[in-house]
């Protein structure tokens, strides 16, 4: 019976020897995996698993292996906040990474400036995140206010002078209009339109007449996916034909599908440089990864978590091989043109926005998006 008692307590040493010996870094991330951003979040997630997976598969960072927790907060900031905190608190994971929304985003930087944690690449542009300095914020991605404004700037170079702003009522609306007011102010123009709606109960109908009866020629819609959607519905059943551009938060296979009919012609401005340019040599990394995989193509949201991705395996070799939440911290404000492949990423103390890159595509009638 002892020998037995013996012989158990030896199995588990080795066990815990050996699990010692693999252990996991563990990285947290609440998202909206369902929901009305379900299909850019599950996009991003795969392009950042797509270059964890491929770390991993060479033993991790200083042989650990990343293991990253994805929490369901189905777009509701309340239930961000909630599971940030399971995430800190519970399964104590070293950073956060790759959350999505502005106000959801919002909601957890109590916790990470409570416990001293890092997000990385949050997938959203809001210029809360970048002015002033979040001192537990890494953005890596552009503004949407850069975004809109050379969303506008394009479309009146093209003399385009009627346009709309439609926006979600909440912070990630109020960003996106700035940017376009700051866009046509530089043509010296304003808004013919400027309509906010509900983000949690959009209803476009009392704005699809104001649409059509102010002749726009243009419409930027500064909302997420299906809202997007529903109101370019509303806009065409009322009749009119303007010309539609949204923000990169939408850049998603997902989002063109969920289009159906009115894909065609919709410009998404985007953060990344095109996913089929090999002269990138980040872009061409990804594919070759997808293809290994025969995961299909690549799309400009995979893209988007796989440099997030990138950004913290960088964060987590600089922090050596017991990484810590501080040491992560310290590491990531010492990047300084660290090269994702093509794009270079600098972070300081006081500069917490990695890339400015911005660029504008249009959806084909192949369903892709073109430049």
């Amino acid at each position: 019976m002892r020998s037995s008692i013996w012989l158990a307590a030896g199995l588990f040493s080795l066990c815990t020897l050996v699990g010692g010996a693999q252990a996991q870094i563990l990285i947290g991330q609440t998202a909206g995996f369902t929901g009305p951003v379900a299909a850019g979040v599950k996009e991003t997630t795969e392009g950042a698993r797509l270059y964890l997976d491929s770390i991993n598969a060479k033993g991790g960072v200083h042989g650990q292996k990343i293991e990253l927790v994805s929490l369901d907060d189905k777009f509701d900031p309340k239930l961000a906040a909630e599971n940030a905190r399971k995430l800190i608190e519970e399964r104590n994971v070293l950073a956060l990474f790759l959350t999505r929304g502005t106000p959801h985003t919002e909601a957890i930087i109590p916790l990470l400036d409570k416990y001293g944690v890092a997000l990385i690449g949050p997938s959203t542009g809001a210029m809360v995140l970048h002015q002033p300095v979040r001192k537990h914020v890494f953005n890596v991605r552009a503004t949407y206010q850069r975004e809109a404004e050379k969303a506008m700037t394009h479309l009146t170079s093209m003399g385009i002078s009627r346009i709309a702003v439609v926006l979600a009522d909440d912070s990630f609306g109020a960003d996106g209009l700035a940017g376009a007011q700051k866009g046509l102010a530089a043509a010296n123009l304003k808004p013919v339109v400027e309509e906010k709606f509900n983000r949690t109960k959009p209803d476009f109908g009392p704005i699809a007449p104001r649409i059509v009866k102010a002749n726009t020629q243009a419409i930027l819609m500064v909302a997420s996916g299906q809202a997007v959607v529903d109101g370019i519905k509303a806009f065409r059943a009322a009749g009119s034909t303007a010309q539609i551009v949204t923000l990169s938060n939408n850049a998603s296979g997902g989002f063109i599908k969920s289009l159906g009919s009115n894909a065609r012609g919709v410009i998404v401005t985007q953060v990344f440089p095109y996913e089929r340019s090999i002269a990138y040599p980040m872009v061409k990394e990804a594919q070759e990864l997808m293809q290994a995989k025969k995961a299909g193509e690549l799309s400009p949201a995979m893209l988007e978590g796989f440099a997030a991705a990138k950004v913290l395996v960088e964060a987590l070799r600089r922090a050596g091989p017991k990484p810590t939440r501080e040491k992560i911290q310290t590491a990531l404000e010492g990047i300084h043109k660290f090269d994702l492949g093509g794009l270079e990423v600098s972070f300081s103390p006081e500069h917490h926005t990695g890339l400015d890159f911005a660029d504008l595509s249009i959806i084909g009638g192949d369903g892709k998006f073109k430049r």
